[in-house]
């Protein structure tokens, strides 16, 4: 890695140019195919005045046009930013104002969404994709591992967003150690149905590169897409979040296709009612846990240890060092450290050296480890709920709601009170009936006096982001908004 990284879909391109690179609904690329239009890209990116160490953003949906961009930027030695269609317009014109974006690449079903954005952060009105391809100059064909590919904005829990920058060498280690944990076989197919603005889908677009391997990008998550995928297009791998997971089961009744050797999943804590009916269906779900500050995943299962390890994220992959802030089995703060962790914030030298100490990337998560060594990610730090003094870890209340028969989602919440501090309160999205006195007596049995919801509605729908997970805080404030609006809750 010393000596530099030659640039993977370069190289793809010139020692496997047949062989299939990218398959979407407008057809399939092989590396050849794809590599060429990637450099006319480039050459307009060019043409358009971007010189390396430039920040180029793109704001698009899951599209080819996504997957050249994401190429195309790199291959000018420039900084690819990459934004979240589903932020508001004042929202995207910070981040392109904090990222010092000289161009602004969208796609027909974000063009307006990006004008407003553009013109809020004084930056020049953005250039739409696709754009007319020109022959490219001079290109980047090898990479230093410390070369900041990408900047990626975190989702802000506690404050601004934060611009992790991502570099070559975090995505080449990150993507080894995968495939030294889950192998790669020749003529893999990754499903990519998560967006691919976040961490997780763009792992998949570099990993499928490096590996020589295919991404099948969907426009988006559909139950009934993703099913049909995985039994008609030879899929061999599949990222989901825990609510992805659960549609899809919900929407097909049929066993796991016999291409599909891992069901990636993660975004969270995984109910473990949830991992047992998809294991009892055959499919191949692995838990795993990963952050945008390390590239992704940090400790995955091994396919070998997943019905053994029910409910683990498994252990650190290769070249990851991962250690709990507390005394040995008790949960604390998740520390990461190793190849695949971000250099730091962009141009926030605070905020780099709060989260990175010492070597170790601070990650807000809580877990513990058990004997054997593995991972048991128990929420993130801001979620975590006091009452009476008692910590209660919402993921450990929401496993217990959807064990119960017809709940199909849950979300846990600590609301403030008075007495207690905190009282644990739950969004429910359930069938018909709902029974609340078989509910509490239910969860009677099944957890202590303070981690028991006081607070309990049930709602159509829980709030999700763009990568399918429960945005805590804006149920935090429903709850909260429906208790002020009645006689408020009880006491625990």
């Amino acid at each position: 890695m010393n000596d530099g990284l030659p640039d993977w879909l370069a190289h793809r391109a010139a020692v496997l140019p047949q062989t299939e690179a990218l398959c979407s609904l407008e057809g399939s690329l092989n590396y050849a195919e794809l590599n060429e239009r990637v450099l006319g890209l480039a050459g307009a990116l060019q043409s358009a005045g971007i010189v390396a160490g430039e920040r180029v953003a793109v704001l698009a949906g899951n599209s080819v046009e996504l997957v050249e961009a994401i190429h195309a930027v790199p291959r000018l030695g420039a900084v690819l930013v990459l934004l979240n269609c589903r932020l508001t317009a004042p929202e995207l014109a910070f981040q392109l104002a904090d990222a010092d974006v000289r161009l602004l690449l969208c796609h027909a079903p974000t063009a307006e969404l990006a004008a407003a954005a553009a013109e809020m952060a004084r930056i020049a009105p953005p250039v739409m994709l696709p754009l007319a391809a020109h022959e490219a100059g001079t290109t980047v064909e090898s990479h230093t591992p410390g070369d900041v590919h990408s900047i990626i904005y975190t989702s802000g829990t506690t404050g601004r967003p934060k611009g992790a920058m991502l570099t070559f060498g975090n995505f080449w280690a990150s993507a080894c150690a995968s495939a030294f944990n889950l192998g790669v076989h020749a003529g893999d197919r990754w499903l990519a149905c998560m967006p691919l603005f976040h961490v997780g889908g763009l792992s998949i677009v570099l990993r499928s590169a490096i590996y020589g391997t295919a991404v099948v990008v969907q426009s988006g998550f559909d139950e009934a897409a993703v099913a049909r995928a995985l039994h008609d297009e030879h899929i061999t791998h599949v990222s989901l979040v825990p609510s992805m997971l659960q549609r899809v089961l919900d929407t097909d009744d049929r066993p796991s296709p016999a291409a599909l050797r891992v069901a990636l999943i993660g975004g969270g804590p995984v109910p473990p009612p949830l991992l047992e009916r998809a294991l009892g269906r055959g499919f191949p779900v692995i838990q795993t846990y990963g952050l945008t500050e390390a590239a992704s995943q940090v400790a995955t299962l091994a396919p070998a240890d997943a019905a053994a390890h029910l409910g683990s994220a498994g252990k650190p992959l290769l070249v990851t060092q991962l250690r709990i802030d507390a005394a040995r089995g008790e949960p604390g703060e998740i520390l990461v450290a190793g190849p695949t962790v971000t250099p730091g914030y962009f141009r926030n030298a605070d905020a780099t050296a709060a989260a990175i100490v010492g070597g170790w990337l601070h990650t807000g998560d809580i877990g513990r480890l058990d004997a054997d060594g593995y991972l048991f990610v128990l929420d993130r730090r801001d979620d975590l709920v006091v009452s009476g003094g008692e910590n209660v870890y919402p993921a450990e209340v929401e496993a217990a709601v959807l064990a119960l028969p017809g709940m199909r989602e849950a979300a846990v919440v600590g609301l403030p009170d008075a007495t207690w501090g905190q009282l644990v309160a739950v969004a429910v999205v359930c069938d018909e009936p709902f029974d609340r006195p078989a509910f509490d007596a239910a969860l009677r049995a099944k957890l202590a006096g303070y981690k028991r919801p006081r607070v309990v509605e049930r709602v159509s729908e829980l709030p999700h982001t763009a990568s399918g997970k429960v945005q805590r805080r804006l149920v935090r404030e429903q709850l909260a908004a429906r208790v002020h609006a009645s006689e408020g809750p009880g006491t625990p």
